[in-house]
């Protein structure tokens, strides 16, 4: 029989496991980077990776209600099959990491440690001090280097992804990379490609995301016909502190651990942080969100934060808007032990320690909610089918998407540490299901006519970059500075129809400008003018789906928010037009949901140069959609009909109540 080889693309997480797991089955793969692998996006991860685990068993938790408290934190957005399946993986994906010897921290009893997070009521998250993301990676890295020194696998470091190739039936039969050294463009035959490239943080222009997480991978793959799902979806990080480059996270393990937000009740109090008695602090998440606290959802935390500084004018500062995380109550050496790595960054880059004086930070883009759409094929019991070939295949026969470049997982809103178990997961989940559809198909060479006429296509594109727009005066670093400033303007916190209108007609002008850049640089060695220039243009797709999607989208869901289309609280004091208030409440939910509840569905037009959008409908079917809460006026009352119009459906069999 014909060897067996996958091109992976992508060295994070997903990536890595998903390397890990194909050459476990005998399967060869040529793995591409555009970092060495070692310092893929994944590495920067801190805060943890989420599991039901044996202390919080005890406690009444399980993993029905991890899979219950990333639907609910999603707003239900997520396709259920793949969520329960993760969800119950989850205890066996931790259990797999720690045998690879990534080092947890461990309790005094020498258990696993464990923190919470947001969105949930049980400390599911492991972690490895403050760096989860990196020792999780580097187990990782172990494994494939040792496939690697067995021949199994072919390592492609500062390569990028051009373009999946096709064959006349659409079939994908392998990839173009090109060395970003030697500028060499290559064709490489596979008989299946697996994109992991993360997600599209450089589209915001600065983000906590690497700024290579450009999302031209994607992009390419979108615009060679695969379909790009729920883009609008973007999370926000609620805690961020600004750089001139970059917005570098400060982990929601800092909250995890008793970090508490807060700010002067006097705008722009002149005293110390230190100096200001609690009387005088406004514990905002906390008073508001009783019982999370400072550990509501992203979406939530972000939003207030925003409202605090922009519409209640108390940032700390009046020329830039923050808050505080105090960290200062808790003991150094606790810190250290615990959250060591994000001490360090903050101290490094705003020469302050956050073990005496309060951080200051601002929510900042972060993740990528949205991506290539995948499909699935569900078991009996509501979960996946393993081994099945369509699981986290795309539209696009033989291409596959893990991890944050796809779309299943987390819906609306991502629920903080599901990020390193989705990828994880993912990675190795679908190496059977590769392997199954890669035996399904005729094991005929591909032609070199088709490697050739694929990789002239990039050249051509390469060369036009280099000599084809000479005299223009487009630069494409001054262009992607106005597309981050625009997009972080219209489309991360707040998101207004008006704006939103105005925004696509200016990415329009941008990228007609952006497909006439002029080179400074056109040189044929190292040339990262020339690299930019290619990302940037493939940048302006997937903006396209964030804009389009979210000004069609006429609701307040997960990350997308409306002001406009925000369900208002209860207001009546007489308990008869309270409940008449909330049965109304009620009403308009279930008609959002049936207009909304529903993944948003991008194709790609060559011909307008502007996706085509479509609806799916979201498999709802092992937990029903009930309105997400958090901290609303007349929660209790809503709640309360809500579960009575439940129970009657659920009675007249229209759906369960598990």
């Amino acid at each position: 029989m014909a060897e067996k080889r996958v091109a992976v693309v992508g060295g994070g997480l997903a990536g890595l496991a998903s390397v890990m797991k194909l050459t476990e089955l005998g399967v060869k793969v040529d793995l591409f980077s555009l970092t060495p692998v070692k310092r893929s996006h994944s590495v920067c991860a801190q805060g943890g990776i989420n599991s039901c685990n044996d202390q919080t068993r005890q406690l009444g938790d399980s993993e029905w209600k991890h899979f219950d408290d990333t639907v609910y934190g999603g707003d239900f957005l997520n396709h259920q099959p793949p969520v329960k399946e993760m969800a119950m993986w989850a205890p066996k994906v931790i259990d797999l990491m720690d045998r690879l010897g990534v080092p947890f921290n461990r309790t005094g009893e020498g258990f696993i440690d464990r923190r919470r997070f947001g969105g949930t009521l049980y400390k599911r998250t492991a972690f490895a001090g403050a760096t989860t993301g990196q020792q999780l990676l580097y187990a990782l890295d172990e494994q494939v280097r040792r496939q690697e020194a067995e021949g199994m696998v072919r390592k492609y470091e500062f390569w990028d992804f051009l373009r999946p190739i096709l064959d006349e039936q659409g079939n994908c039969r392998g990839i173009v990379a090109q060395d970003m050294v030697s500028m060499e463009i290559r064709s490489f035959p596979a008989d299946a490609a697996v994109m992991a490239t993360g997600g599209c943080g450089l589209v915001y222009g600065r983000s906590t995301m690497s700024v290579f997480c450009n999302g031209s991978a994607a992009s390419r793959c979108f615009q060679a016909g695969a379909k790009y799902a729920n883009g609008e979806f973007i999370q926000v990080h609620p805690t961020a502190i600004p750089g001139a480059d970059k917005l570098r996270l400060m982990s929601e393990s800092a909250r995890g651990e008793g970090g508490r937000v807060w700010v002067p009740r006097k705008a722009q109090d002149p005293r110390a942080p230190q100096e200001i008695p609690d009387s005088d602090r406004y514990y905002f998440l906390e008073e508001r969100y009783p019982e999370y606290g400072n550990l509501v959802p992203r979406d939530i935390a972000t939003r207030e934060i925003f409202d605090i500084c922009v519409n209640e004018g108390l940032s700390v500062e009046d020329d830039r808007m923050c808050v505080y995380l105090d960290l200062t109550h808790i003991p150094a050496a606790e810190l250290d032990r615990k959250l060591g790595g994000i001490l360090e960054i903050y101290e490094k880059f705003q020469g302050v320690d956050p073990r005496v004086e309060p951080m200051k930070i601002f929510p900042a883009v972060h993740y990528s909610m949205g991506g290539l759409w995948a499909d699935y094929a569900k078991s009996s019991d509501g979960g996946l089918e393993p081994g099945a070939p369509e699981n986290h295949m795309t539209n696009i026969p033989g291409l596959y998407a893990i991890g944050e470049c796809d779309y299943h997982y987390h819906g609306g809103n991502r629920l903080g540490a599901n990020s390193l178990l989705s990828c994880i997961f993912t990675g190795l989940f679908t190496g059977p299901s590769i392997v199954n559809y890669i035996d399904s198909q005729p094991h005929d060479a591909v032609s070199q006519e088709l490697l050739d006429s694929a990789r002239q296509a990039e050249i051509d594109r390469h060369q036009h970059l280099l000599t084809g727009n000479e005299g223009s005066e487009e630069n494409p670093y001054l262009i992607h500075q106005e597309l981050g400033d625009l997009m972080t303007r219209v489309a991360t916190v707040v998101r207004k129809n008006d704006q939103l209108t105005e925004a696509l007609v200016k990415v329009d002008e941008l990228h007609k400008r952006a497909m006439k850049v002029n080179l400074s640089d056109t040189g044929g060695w190292t040339n990262q003018n020339v690299l930019f220039a290619k990302a940037l243009q493939d940048m302006f797709p997937l903006a396209k789906c964030i804009l389009k999607g979210a000004l069609q989208r006429d609701e307040c869901r997960g990350a997308h928010y409306k002001p406009e289309f925000q369900k208002p609280p209860l207001t009546a004091e007489d308990p008869a037009e309270r409940r008449r208030q909330a049965e109304a409440w009620c009403d308009e939910f279930e008609a959002n949901n049936e207009r909304y509840l529903k993944s948003t569905i991008a194709t790609w037009n060559a011909d307008t140069m502007q996706p085509d959008l479509t609806y799916e409908d979201v498999d709802t079917s092992s937990i029903p959609p009930r309105p997400r809460l958090y901290g609303l006026v007349g929660a209790d009352i809503i709640e309360e009909v809500w579960k009575e119009r439940a129970k009657a459906k659920a009675e007249a069999g229209q759906y369960a109540t598990t």
